[in-house]
């Protein structure tokens, strides 16, 4: 649907809060209930966090957030349109999913509306194996979906992906990619597109993990999985934004390391 301008905010935020609620019930599905966590908020701040510790997900969240404030001069000059005025609008739902067998990828998946001068819709999804897995049947479904959008976004997106999710100090990619985008306008992107993305990575996260799950592995396989969480950690807290914009704005702490995996290991 393209929002109406004047209600972007709110109507992002309703459909963030609903595709938490399809996302959890997908997670449940396939390895039990979910706890939701409260916790102190500022006035006229809605955050939602959920969290599972299962025999499928080691460690899994589902982050949903809606909130106003001044960003801090300093760190308002990295956001665009900030320029005249530092106050904000954000709402978003984060996804990241540590599984237990190694042989199913970590995923993670954001979608996220934010009002400073300008308005921008941004997201994607990307995954990381630590054994081998079908890149390229992963990309396959991303493209279709994308195209039936617009032929540039795939192409477009995924190279910022790969760009994005890529750690300088190792030279090497976080993992096998999948879909990156920031900064675009409601004016050319139609809503629907975020939308889609959230549906899709739903879809892939219950067909991924349902085919992957129950396949045997070693305890080779175990530790190869904990080294790669190291690359995993190493990329959010030097890098990620989403992590740094958490933290510059007073977010929830809990929620916002919840990314990081529960069992890791440097060689």
């Amino acid at each position: 649907m393209r929002l109406n301008l004047l209600n972007n905010f709110d109507a992002s935020a309703d459909w963030f809060k609903q595709l938490q609620l399809e996302i959890c019930t997908t997670i449940e599905q396939i390895d039990g209930p979910m706890q939701e966590h409260t916790a102190p908020t500022r006035p006229g701040w809605e955050q939602s966090h959920r969290t599972i510790y299962g025999s499928v997900f080691e460690k899994g969240t589902v982050n949903y957030s809606k909130v106003t404030g001044e960003f801090d001069p300093k760190f308002a000059k990295e956001i665009p349109g900030t320029e005249k005025d530092s106050s904000y609008q954000a709402t978003g739902i984060s996804v990241v999913l540590h599984p237990s067998n190694p042989k199913v990828p970590a995923m993670h998946f954001n979608t996220r509306y934010l009002s400073t001068g300008i308005e921008w819709y941004g997201g994607g999804m990307d995954y990381t194996p630590c054994l081998p897995f079908d890149k390229e049947s992963y990309h396959a479904e991303l493209k279709q979906m994308c195209d039936e959008y617009d032929k540039s976004y795939y192409p477009d997106f995924s190279k910022a992906c790969d760009e994005y999710f890529y750690l300088p100090h190792r030279k090497e990619t976080r993992g096998i990619g999948g879909l990156f985008f920031e900064y675009c306008s409601p004016d050319t992107m139609s809503f629907d597109f975020v939308e889609a993305v959230g549906l899709k990575f739903n879809s892939l996260l219950h067909s991924t993990v349902m085919q992957n799950k129950d396949l045997d592995y070693t305890e080779e396989d175990k530790q190869i999985q904990l080294v790669k969480r190291g690359r995993y950690v190493e990329f959010n807290l030097m890098y990620d934004r989403g992590t740094k914009f958490g933290f510059k704005t007073g977010g929830n702490m809990d929620a916002i390391l919840m990314s990081l995996p529960p069992m890791v290991k440097w060689n």
